[in-house]
């Protein structure tokens, strides 16, 4: 993954991230993140992966049902934040990706490998948010409290 620096404005910056080929999405990001000290950021990104593995949350089993998609898609539509949780990054991010045939799927992103590429833009909030553990849902929420 290569990144630069677009802005870096007040102390928010804004970043754009090219994937290379077989790169692991979600393990790039999350040490860009750290190694950037992203605590608060919203993503967006377009590409092609050629395989994702999208979830969808099942309300009463408390945790992501998995849906791996092993075949070349084109990332139609990414988008979602980076907040802290337990003083490290952490993505929440849905996908919608569209297959050969021109139909679409989407859900939660779990992890995807980029083909032939990935990019995204990162920015920073002005205000950095924290997650916190919902008891009800098993979830970190962003927490707007503090």
């Amino acid at each position: 993954m290569k990144s630069k620096l677009l802005t870096d404005e007040n102390g928010l910056k804004t970043f754009a991230l090219v994937f290379d080929k077989d790169d692991e999405v979600k393990e790039s990001l999350m040490r860009f993140a750290a190694e950037n000290r992203l605590h608060g950021a919203e993503v967006t990104a377009i590409g092609a992966f050629s395989e994702v593995t999208l979830g969808y949350f099942d309300r009463e089993k408390k945790s992501y049902r998995e849906i791996p998609m092993k075949e070349q898609v084109e990332v139609l539509s990414f988008a979602g934040n980076i907040v802290e949780k337990d003083g490290e990054p952490m993505l929440h991010a849905h996908v919608v990706v569209g297959k050969i045939d021109g139909t679409a799927h989407g859900g939660h992103f779990l992890q995807g490998r980029v083909w032939p590429t990935l990019e995204m833009i990162v920015s920073e909030m002005p205000i950095h948010l924290r997650r916190k553990h919902d008891e009800e849902t098993g979830l970190p929420l962003i927490d707007l409290s503090s």
